[in-house]
């Protein structure tokens, strides 16, 4: 990884976002909306969007932490395909099929990291360096002429930004926008910040019910009231777009002289940005660490979302393991899992009886109405 030098400063979108908040926060200029409740019901919609999104667009399968050394593999089931993300022994981070080219096997097997140089096929040995090449297989004279190079692992388009991993299953599918973000994401030093825990989620709800949660800061005082919702102002919120993705902030105090002199860490003591990168990635920055959520539909009414927790150093201490393991418990456990997630599963359940035709978005939820404009729109 490329670490980031020199201090660090808020973008001129981060900064913009701030003086919104500290003139009291903006409602976005639309009225009252809805959503067609077969959005979140239809099986056949969620067959349209695995073909029509996610198998086109750029997708995030994790932080740079998550293969933080040269040397490291980890294999990825999240997204209906077998993939191995890597970064090999010069410092690229790549997306492969988690497949041997010989006979098909899976390569790697479980679900944690794997430090080696080589990866070696459990069924007849073909190895692979970790940027993919097929350096060596057991009794090559029963392969004559084979061509090595013809036989590498089968990379996705992939790329690193920001501290983030992007990867593709349409070869065509641009990164202009995943570039864009990492200067953000560059402003908090994420590229650099260490993955403290990660865990995966099963919730039985759509994907798009957890992304509403995180589009808009309506439920923040009420379903949050037992947790973080008393840090926060009701309702005072700022956000704008950075190509498909949205950009969005909430607020304790905000000191005008701190965004007047663009003060990064008075403001990061204030502020808390969230991102919302289409179609399925939450990263949340609140004042000294990060959470990223990667959701990856299973089914119209289930949806795998993986939450990475970055701080940013390796803790040194047995009282610094324990604030983080109280702030890792206090987001994942209790904010995520049983605040929002569980609001996911609830609205599923109500949804699914047909008691709605469709749902109804006040304007301090006009952020979900233009996420599933995107949806449309790419459907």
């Amino acid at each position: 990884m490329n670490a980031a030098t020199g201090p660090l400063r808020p973008t001129s979108g981060q900064l913009a976002l701030a003086q919104l908040l500290a003139e009291g926060g903006r409602k976005r200029e639309v009225g009252i909306t809805h959503v067609d409740a077969l959005a979140y019901t239809d099986p056949a919609r969620h067959v349209a969007e695995q073909a029509r999104i996610f198998a086109r667009a750029p997708l995030v399968i994790g932080p740079s932490a998550l293969v933080a050394e040269a040397g490291t593999a980890v294999p990825h089931d999240g997204f209906g395909k077998p993939l191995l993300v890597t970064r090999d022994r010069h410092g690229e981070a790549h997306v492969f099929l988690n497949v041997c080219r010989h006979r098909g096997t899976r390569l790697v097997e479980g679900t944690e990291p794997v430090c080696s140089p080589r990866l070696v096929c459990p069924y007849h040995a073909w190895s692979y360096s970790l940027d993919g090449q097929l350096v060596g297989l057991p009794r090559p004279d029963a392969f004559p002429g084979i061509d090595k190079e013809a036989l590498a692992l089968k990379r996705l388009p992939t790329r690193e930004a920001g501290g983030l991993i992007w990867f593709a299953f349409d070869e065509a599918a641009s990164f202009v926008e995943a570039d864009a973000l990492g200067q953000d994401f560059d402003a908090f030093g994420l590229r650099d910040m260490h993955l403290f825990r990660r865990r995966t989620h099963d919730v039985a709800g759509n994907w798009k019910l957890v992304m509403d949660a995180f589009l808009e800061s309506y439920h923040v005082a009420r379903l949050h009231a037992q947790t973080i919702g008393r840090f926060f102002k009701d309702g005072v919120a700022s956000a704008d777009t950075i190509g498909p993705h949205q950009r969005s902030a909430v607020a304790r105090e905000i000191d005008e002289a701190a965004v007047r002199a663009g003060d990064w860490p008075t403001l990061r003591s204030a502020i808390t940005y969230t991102y919302q990168m289409f179609p399925g990635t939450v990263l949340i920055v609140s004042p000294d660490y990060v959470n990223l959520m990667v959701l990856m539909p299973q089914a119209h009414d289930r949806v795998l979302v993986e939450d990475f927790m970055l701080i940013p150093e390796p803790p040194a201490t047995d009282k610094a393991r324990h604030h983080w393991e109280k702030s890792w418990n206090l987001l994942d456990g209790g904010v995520f899992a049983s605040e929002d997630f569980r609001a996911a599963a609830l609205a599923q359940q109500g949804l699914a009886s047909g008691a709605l035709d469709r749902v109804t978005l006040g304007t301090l939820e006009a952020g979900i109405r233009q996420f599933h404009d995107q949806v449309e729109r790419h459907l």
